[in-house]
């Protein structure tokens, strides 16, 4: 699971910087107007558009792209769109199980798209309920290493919060909780001064398959075609792949 945490961890900061931070940029915009239209456009009141926009900010996107983003959700702007949230289920090569959570205001062309990433890249659909039990719901916050900051102190930190565990992702640490405690976990972190860069509900696997330099090629190649799809917001897999691995495929 931490290989997996770690590689994503590692692609979402390049993607900031690399020539396809503009699909990047559309998935945080997407995930704003989503959350003012089901909670309403303030902030302060409304933890998972503060959230967002939190993630959004450490991502660069500009404060004007946001602002209209906000708006457009809650209504004070015409011109948003009717998102539904779809999950699609399958298996990638080497066994590996894959959810596919899709925002989209166009359930054919979601359902369509997937299955041509699918299909061109070693994967397979499968049916729904097959896959999804091998994923649970957490929370995960990522908090970058900064100053003096140990795993230690976070854990302090978090505990009482609800926190289950720290990872050590190389570059930053991984807190995870239930789902439900991700935001008294997150506050926690703003109340002793630690800064973070995302929080988010995520799906981690129950067990996971290890890779090897081969396997993670193919498996790291079908989830970035799935993820050039703009109706395709999250993919969540349960392969690892070791250190030495992740430095061979480079």
């Amino acid at each position: 699971m931490s290989g997996h945490s770690k590689w994503a961890t590692t692609k979402h900061k390049k993607a900031v910087i690399d020539a396809r931070r503009g699909k990047m940029f559309a998935k945080l915009i997407k995930n704003i107007e989503v959350a003012a239209r089901t909670g309403g456009g303030d902030p302060d009141g409304n933890p998972t558009l503060f959230d967002a926009i939190q993630k959004a900010k450490k991502s660069s996107v500009p404060n004007d792209n946001i602002d209209r983003a906000v708006k457009r959700g809650s209504g004070a702007d015409a011109g948003g769109a009717d998102y539904q949230t779809i999950t699609y289920e399958g298996y990638g090569p080497n066994g590996v199980a894959l959810l596919i959570e899709c925002l989209t205001d166009n359930r054919n062309r979601a359902a369509t798209e997937v299955r041509t990433a699918m299909t061109r890249n070693g994967g397979a659909m499968a049916d729904p309920g097959s896959v999804a039990y091998l994923f649970t719901r957490k929370g995960v916050v990522i908090v970058p290493k900064a100053g003096e900051l140990t795993e230690d102190d976070l854990l302090l930190a978090v505990l009482d919060a609800g926190a289950e565990e720290v990872n050590d992702l190389g570059e930053s640490f991984e807190v995870v909780s239930e789902a439900t405690d991700l935001i008294p976990v997150r506050t926690a972190l703003q109340e002793s001064g630690i800064d973070y860069d995302s929080a988010d509900p995520t799906f981690l696997p129950s067990m996971s398959v290890p890779l090897d330099a081969e396997g993670a090629k193919k498996v790291f190649r079908l989830i970035d075609a799935l993820e050039d799809s703009d109706e395709v917001q999250n993919v969540y897999a349960n392969f690892d792949v070791s250190d030495e691995v992740m430095a061979e495929v480079g």
